[in-house]
């Protein structure tokens, strides 16, 4: 088992620039603004030849309200699940009740902790930490993170004094599973959140009736029937003209790399307000980004029947461009339908990584080209002669033929939705690339023989004679 290491402190102190410190990452976000972790974050690092879990919280600040509250409570389930506790302080802005307030429950919660000053860069380390020693929870340990002055000393310590082991180089490795990620998406306030807890089965990450509550894309890794995948709860997505914030315009970049990090995209549209023109778009960049679909409508509870039909009518009418998706109705409040999304996760998954032979792939082409042959360009067919796979999520099917470069977007399409129908894939789209074959005879000089010079010449002076004998002609008529 790897130590987990949980960062906690008030809003502000350095705990996500730590956290990208220990990991060697940019995983969390960072900006000089308190309270912009939300939710609990988990990193990978490692230090030498041992490897360990750091987890990123959220500020407590001892007096918190609304959101703030629900932040608070996702730090303290951290310091429970931890194996060890770093508690950052802030060198320029001193002892803060705060602080005391978060040292004394460190103290009843008996967790092997360490008191960490932060920001001490271009202070005198005797006098930065001079403030924390009543605290009483041991040496306070000076460092950097912003530049990384004294963050390798710190892990060394921690781990040598919680007893943790060096790798056992005879150990033989566990073989690695198939890991499903599923990242979920949508617009501010769908209930993103509130689904990710009730497929994770507990308040993994923070939930509250405000657009924007999540910040920062949380990667959730855990095992189901078997099973292991990885959760991804993204910050929703607005419309590019109303993004003005510096922090929402890196959510939104966290959203977009999630989506392409992702083998499987949940996308949750809000019932009770339709489709939106937003909808439409974030479910046209993860089809162009090729993964795989499944379209949940959340909030169906409650709502009347002509409300549900209205609705349904809207989704066959405006979602036909991703007829290959699953759609379900839900309600992530009460928990209805949500054991169907893993079935759709699943059979997606499968697809689009579902291998088909060289031969049956060329067979169905012939079949579908047979009843609707490819346009004439420039007096010719074009002409598709054989089909094979070349990549998996989004599988990718390579056509080779002649004057593909002018096959035109109406019988590529055709092509899609046939070979969609015919294989019965569901929940990922399919991609095609076309390739023209080389001409065999470019470049080949066609040399003449001295019999067929000579022939040349004298059609060109017979040609020369005849032009000079109707000229002579015109000049004495």
């Amino acid at each position: 088992m790897l130590p987990v290491i949980a960062l906690v402190g008030r809003p502000n102190v350095g705990k996500s620039t730590l956290f990208n410190r220990l990991t060697r990452s940019r995983d969390a976000l960072v900006a000089d603004l308190p309270g912009l972790t939300r939710d609990r974050k988990y990193g990978e690092g490692r230090m030498g030849e041992r490897d360990y879990i750091v987890v990123d919280t959220g500020g407590i600040s001892g007096d918190e309200t609304g959101i703030d509250t629900v932040m608070a409570a996702q730090s303290l389930q951290a310091i429970d699940e931890a194996d060890i506790v770093l508690f950052l302080v802030d060198a320029r802005a001193g002892l803060n009740p705060a602080d005391e307030m978060i040292a004394d429950h460190l103290r009843r919660r008996e967790k092997k902790c360490y008191l960490v000053v932060n920001k001490t860069d271009g202070l005198d380390e005797d006098v930065a930490r001079s403030d924390f020693f009543t605290m009483g929870l041991g040496d306070p340990l000076c460092i950097a993170a912003a530049h990384g002055r004294g963050v390798r000393q710190l892990i060394d310590m921690t781990l040598d004094e919680a007893g943790v082991p060096l790798p056992d180089p005879d150990a033989e490795e566990e073989e690695s599973e198939d890991e499903i990620k599923i990242a979920i998406v949508g617009r501010p306030n769908v209930g993103k959140s509130t689904l990710v807890n009730r497929m994770l089965g507990e308040e993994r990450v923070v939930v509250f009736d405000h657009a924007g509550t999540t910040r920062d894309s949380i990667y959730i890794p855990y095992e189901r029937d078997e099973q292991l995948y990885t959760l991804i709860d993204t910050a929703g997505v607005r419309r590019r003209r109303q993004v003005t914030e510096a922090v929402e315009k890196f959510s939104v970049i966290k959203t977009l790399q999630a989506i392409n990090d992702a083998n499987v995209v949940i996308a949750v549209i809000d019932a009770r307000d339709g489709v939106t023109e937003q909808d439409l778009h974030m479910l046209g960049f993860v089809i162009d980004s090729g993964r795989a679909l499944v379209v949940a409508l959340n909030k169906w509870d409650g709502m009347s029947p002509d409300d549900r039909d209205k609705v349904k009518g809207q989704v066959e009418r405006r979602l036909e461009f991703a007829s290959f998706a699953r759609f379900h109705f839900i309600s992530a409040k009460h928990g209805t339908g949500v054991g169907d999304l893993y079935r759709s996760v699943n059979e997606a998954y499968g697809f689009a990584f579902k291998k088909w032979s060289t031969n049956a792939l060329t067979k169905l082409l012939e079949d579908v080209v047979a009843d609707h042959q490819p346009p004439v360009v420039k007096n010719r067919r074009i002409k598709l002669r054989y089909a094979h796979q070349g990549g998996s999520n989004p599988p990718i099917i390579v056509v080779h033929g002649n004057q593909t470069d002018s096959l035109p977007g109406s019988y590529k399409r055709y092509l899609e939705n046939r070979f969609l129908k015919v294989l019965k894939v569901r929940g990922t789209p399919l991609r095609f690339e076309f390739r023209t074959g080389d001409n065999p005879f470019s470049g080949n000089v066609n040399r003449l023989t001295p019999r067929q010079l000579a022939k040349k010449e004298r059609n060109r002076q017979h040609i020369k004679d005849m032009k000079k004998r109707e000229k002579d002609k015109k000049r004495k008529g």
